[in-house]
């Protein structure tokens, strides 16, 4: 790793331990509290130490940045020392892998979407659906996903540029703050799986130019990017407002495909008999009959 890579996952890894460690009490990790002048949020480094059971020294030189030969053990006892969650764990481990002298392969995202997937958004004829990668690009798109996500793929923002992003919509364009009627939650989850993919594939460049970009461009990115939050994005509820047919709380599905490495599929699917179906039919209809599936970016 040049020595660019090293400074720059050193920070990394020191930015997150000291965030999770400052957002934790002491009576929240069941310790005593002596005194009531603590000159730090959260817990001290020889508090981190002691409930993960290694010694102060080695938790600074861990903190510091240092991962290099850090034991699955060690990582485990300090995950659960700093109370970290599933998607905060994984972080922690690809940190930690890509600390390896040895390295590791770059993650290879697949870069387009295969005729067989092609063919599944085809036939999903009455839910929207669409294929990203972990950049928020969106590649491929059926009818009604390209109906639904009409304010997206219509914003100035794409229109000598390419691929549609959501991610850039969304604090790029003013208009991202109607679409999403709870857009402080989207913002948080968009930037947090950023995070989250910047340790799955830290050679990633074109996701490295997508951070820089929004970093300068947006101080509400800026803002959540100094937060070193991490998660997983795999379902829940999307709250939107479509020009058309209005608000909408329709459950999402994402789901990663096997196949192709970086990609993943995203539906949403409203009960039966729910406002959001009378308003997703609305809105197939306004659509038009056909089913073809919009190849958004090869």
């Amino acid at each position: 790793m040049a020595d660019t890579g090293r400074k720059t996952l050193a920070a990394e890894v020191r930015e997150f331990l000291s965030t999770r460690r400052a957002r934790i009490t002491p009576e929240q990790a069941g310790l005593p509290v002596y005194g009531g002048n603590r000159r730090v949020a959260g817990l001290r480094r020889e508090e981190v130490a002691l409930l993960a059971g290694m010694s102060v020294d080695y938790y600074i030189r861990l903190e510091r940045g240092n991962l290099t030969g850090a034991s699955d053990s060690v990582l485990d006892a300090l995950a659960q020392a700093l109370q970290l969650d599933e998607a905060e764990r994984t972080h922690l481990y690809d940190l930690a892998r890509t600390a390896t002298p040895s390295g590791r392969r770059p993650t290879v995202t697949a870069s387009r979407v295969r005729p067989t997937i092609m063919r599944l958004l085809d036939s999903m004829t009455d839910v929207p659906a669409y294929v990203r990668n972990a950049r928020f690009d969106i590649l491929a798109a059926n009818t009604l996903g390209r109906a639904l996500y009409a304010p997206v793929f219509d914003s100035p923002l794409f229109a000598r540029r390419g691929p549609v992003n959501s991610a850039r919509f969304m604090f790029l364009d003013p208009a991202s703050q109607e679409f999403w009627t709870d857009w402080e939650k989207g913002a948080d989850d968009a930037v947090a799986f950023l995070r989250t993919e910047t340790g799955r594939a830290p050679h990633d460049k074109a996701l490295t130019d997508l951070i820089g970009e929004l970093t300068t461009r947006s101080d509400a990115f800026a803002r959540r990017w100094a937060r070193h939050d991490v998660k997983f994005h795999r379902s829940g509820v999307k709250n939107l407002h479509h020009p058309l047919v209005g608000d909408l709380a329709l459950p999402y599905e994402a789901m990663d495909l096997p196949a192709d490495p970086g990609l993943r599929l995203n539906f949403y699917t409203p009960e039966p008999d729910s406002r959001e179906r009378e308003a997703l039919g609305l809105l197939a209809s306004w659509a038009g009959s056909g089913t073809a599936v919009r190849t958004v970016h090869d």
